[in-house]
């Protein structure tokens, strides 16, 4: 006996409902969301489809190999990403940690002091903003939940906290492991 396997990734198959206030176009192979926050656009796989029935957005797909049952999943998951970041949008929070560390917002630059003999400049990408609480306390917000994560990584990558004091700019809750300094006298060098 001979049986058909449909791969069809349990994510996937779960319909979208559309909130009011968004629209959801499909022209292959990109997939267009737009809501009071802006538009999001994102290029979908070959075998990956949509088709908005109502007031919900499924999503299809057409091949049955392993790595398009996840790329199903995945389509899914950043559709309605994209829906919920056209309404309410996304924030990330980061902090700057040391004396002397401080931030301010000018126009699309985030302006910051961070031990460096001279000021770093940071240009925000367009669709994301920022804004500053008490020179320490940095807040990206944006609709594109990638692009927000990938802003805020760059923006840790330029003073990563570092291992003996946490002295760096590091996400609001992150937990850093201090690494044990080096004690004076502890050989008893006399």
């Amino acid at each position: 006996m001979h049986y058909l396997v449909i791969l069809m990734s349990r994510v996937g198959k779960k319909p979208i409902k559309i909130v009011s206030g968004v629209k959801v176009k499909f022209a292959a192979p990109v997939v267009e969301v737009s809501g009071k926050l802006g538009t999001l656009k994102r290029t979908l796989p070959s075998h990956i489809s949509v088709e908005v029935k109502g007031e919900e957005v499924h999503v299809l797909n057409s091949s049955s190999n392993s790595t398009s049952k996840s790329l199903h999943g995945l389509s899914r998951t950043l559709i309605s990403n994209m829906m919920k970041g056209v309404i309410e949008g996304y924030s990330k929070d980061l902090e700057l940690q040391g004396v002397g560390y401080r931030a301010q917002v000018q126009g699309n630059k985030l302006n910051m002091s961070l031990g460096f003999s001279h000021p770093v400049e940071f240009i925000l990408p367009q669709g994301i903003s920022a804004t500053v609480e008490a020179n320490t306390k940095i807040c990206l917000k944006g609709a594109d939940k990638e692009l927000l994560g990938q802003t805020a990584s760059t923006l840790r990558k330029i003073k990563p906290p570092e291992p003996y004091k946490g002295k760096g700019i590091r996400y609001v809750g992150e937990v850093i492991t201090l690494k044990q300094g080096k004690t004076a006298g502890a050989g008893g060098g006399k």
